[in-house]
């Protein structure tokens, strides 16, 4: 009796055994035969997905980079975008041109983190480009959409300024200041608050004080900017130029 049982129990083990080998074989087979199924072929393109596309092109529409301009590495420039001499736009930026154009101005500077668009119009009839002209300064994790802020001003961190909104020269926007669809901000004021409420009017010397701020943002790009290799599309022009008059080196 117990010598049949455990001829029963060897029979099972070996069975057992023979088919978990023969699985093990199958599998093997079965990872060869897709191993072979799914190499690319040496005509494929290979494309690079670990990087972030600094500078994307939305048609006919390429973003243009001032040489001396200092665009952070892992900023976005999408579409109608134009970053001008002596500007800068600082880690994490958005700047997206797909409906509308944007312009930062000569030595105004986008820090950490801000979003900038455009819509395609404004509901208030006034422009729907976003313009930030010289002399500029954007606090950072600041929303701008379809704004105009005119020269030597200074926008607070985490402020919003919304469509068809106008900040003019030598204005302040205190940190946090939320700017509905199409108020005005006065020359040489201050404003704060959700919505932006008028403060005071600034001295002489604050006004002065403002575009000091933006050089001041531009020396220190220049320290960022001497890290990296110069990027810019200039040579989109030079490329242009060669091909009217029928150069094809």
């Amino acid at each position: 009796m117990a010598t049949s049982i455990a001829a029963r129990i060897s029979r099972k083990a070996a069975a057992s055994a023979f088919s978990a080998h023969r699985h093990v074989i199958s599998s093997r087979g079965f990872v060869t035969e897709a191993a072979k199924t799914i190499s690319p072929s040496s005509d494929r393109v290979k494309w690079d997905y670990r990087g972030q596309r600094k500078v994307i092109p939305l048609g006919q529409w390429v973003p243009k980079v001032a040489v001396d301009a200092y665009v952070a590495p892992n900023v976005v420039l999408a579409g109608q975008v134009t970053v001008s001499d002596g500007a800068s736009v600082w880690n994490g930026c958005v700047l997206r041109g797909d409906l509308n154009k944007i312009t930062v101005g000569f030595c105004s500077n986008v820090q950490e983190r801000c979003v900038i668009h455009a819509a395609w119009s404004s509901p208030t009839g006034l422009p729907a480009e976003t313009t930030i002209e010289r002399f500029v300064t954007i606090g950072a994790y600041s929303l701008l959409r379809s704004c105009t802020i005119e020269p030597e001003c200074i926008i607070g961190q985490h402020s919003i300024l919304m469509e068809g909104s106008l900040v003019e020269t030598h204005s302040i926007l205190e940190a946090g200041s939320v700017v509905p669809p199409g108020r005005r901000i006065p020359t040489g004021e201050l404003w704060a608050g959700n919505p932006v409420r008028f403060v005071r009017a600034l001295t002489h010397e604050e006004t002065l004080e403002i575009p000091k701020l933006a050089v001041a943002i531009n020396d220190l790009s220049k320290e960022h900017f001497s890290e990296f290799l110069p990027n810019s599309t200039a040579y989109l022009e030079v490329e242009k130029f060669k091909k009217s008059l029928g150069i094809t080196i």
